[in-house]
């Protein structure tokens, strides 16, 4: 059975800053990209990427206010997100990536940045 539970959503006024984190089991996690995905209308957009070598990718609208990060000893993904914007507020998924191959991604988390 394959899972990606995220944790960490919530309420945080603008400025302020979260922490999401995703935990995989079932997956051999090194070998996976991972990646936070936020939900838009008709689709999920890229925030964030990190490949099974470390090389990261972001979003344009996030670059230099939020990092991602990975543990592979514990299997599991980080989203730190800092200076926090009203414009972030959205759903945030958890994704698991073998190219071409498997994808996988977790139940969301509910980030809202509002004063």
């Amino acid at each position: 059975q394959v899972q990606l539970v995220e944790s960490g959503g919530g309420l945080v006024q603008p400025g302020g800053s979260l922490r999401l984190s995703c935990a995989a089991s079932g997956i051999t996690f090194s070998r996976y990209a991972m990646g936070w995905y936020r939900q838009a209308p008709g689709e999920r957009e890229l925030v964030a990427r990190i490949t099974s070598s470390g090389t990261t990718v972001y979003a344009d609208s996030v670059k230099d206010r939020f990092s991602i990060s990975r543990d592979n000893a514990k299997n599991t993904v980080s989203l730190q997100m800092n200076n926090l914007k009203p414009e972030d507020t959205g759903v945030y998924y958890c994704n698991a990536q073998w190219p071409s191959i498997h994808d996988y991604w977790g139940q969301g988390a509910q980030v809202t940045v509002s004063s």
